[in-house]
């Protein structure tokens, strides 16, 4: 398509808020003109209570976007392409891996743009930790992944629920990263999933995968971190070793560090979004939750004492 693109948003949220109205803001060739939510509202725009309501009031809507928790990101997916929308995913694309495979599908069909975002791809640090390892042989690497619930996900009952992702709402971002900047492809060997009495999902997780040339890869993933927060991962090479620190802000390569531009992630995403309307293309990639997929399907359950927040 040529010209701007008319975007509505679904899910006026934390991370909406935060992340993503800043970002649009910032980006030329796309322009929020309404905002659908059951829980808030953005100043000087059209306010929906729902998707549906908002398609059927035709603000001339172009693209949408989707801020809601994952549980119900299937059904609105599927609303907008089928009323011709294209469709900007925030992470993870979906809760199930056959939904996300049925929108791929079904955007193909309509001939619209199906992106679904990894904003931890985008940290700053990120495509230099790839460009180097890109010829490097990996010996090992490790993922810590730790955060305190209760200060980034504070009332967010719905990640506990079914579908909700737990601990690995957060963990997905370092999976994200890691399928990312490792130059072969990534399988999960063996999980331990500690899940609350009262919940549904894990609250902290431990992950043994592999390099398909057999490197091994461990990862631990933690909601009940209190003091420092830890997003870090670590590879060990024929070459050295590479530290992600951060989230992949901060990069040291055998303790030298070296300088990352500002923070880009949602700009870089709205920008990618934009480019791939603009060329009639799509961008889904499922590893980082199919990784999760297989943690679920083949980890052992472990009960742990019951979360309140």
């Amino acid at each position: 398509m040529s010209g701007v693109i008319r975007l509505g948003l679904v899910g006026l949220g934390k991370i909406a808020r935060d992340q993503h109205l800043p970002a649009i803001a910032a980006t030329s060739g796309i322009d929020l003109v309404a905002v659908a939510s059951h829980n808030g509202k953005a100043d000087g725009l059209p306010n929906y209570p729902d998707l549906e309501t908002m398609l059927a009031a035709g603000p001339g809507l172009d693209a949408v976007v989707m801020c809601q928790p994952p549980q119900a990101r299937y059904a609105a997916a599927r609303a907008a392409l089928c009323a011709g929308k294209h469709v900007f995913l925030e992470k993870p694309p979906g809760a199930t891996l056959s939904e996300v495979e049925a929108l791929v599908a079904l955007a193909r069909e309509q001939g619209l743009t199906l992106f679904a975002s990894w904003h931890s791809r985008e940290a700053a640090a990120v495509p230099k930790a790839r460009d180097w390892l890109a010829d490097k042989k990996i010996r090992s690497a490790t993922i810590t992944w730790k955060e305190d619930v209760r200060i980034w996900h504070p009332g967010q009952k719905w990640i506990w629920q079914p579908g909700g992702f737990g601990v690995f709402d957060p963990g997905i971002n370092a999976l994200s990263i890691l399928t990312h900047i490792l130059p072969e492809p990534v399988r999960l060997t063996a999980a331990r999933l500690e899940v609350p009495a009262n919940c549904a999902a894990p609250i902290a997780a431990q992950l043994a995968m592999e390099t398909a040339s057999g490197a091994a890869i461990a990862a631990s993933f933690d909601f009940r971190q209190t003091g420092p927060q830890s997003w870090d991962i670590r590879v060990d090479t024929d070459a050295g070793e590479l530290l992600l620190a951060h989230g992949g802000n901060v990069l040291t390569i055998d303790g030298a560090g070296f300088a990352a531009p500002p923070e880009r992630e949602y700009p870089a995403l709205y920008r990618q979004f934009v480019d791939l309307v603009a060329a009639g293309a799509s961008d889904v990639d499922l590893a980082p939750l199919r990784l999760v997929a297989d943690a679920f399907m083949c980890g052992e359950p472990i009960r742990t004492d019951p979360f309140h927040e």
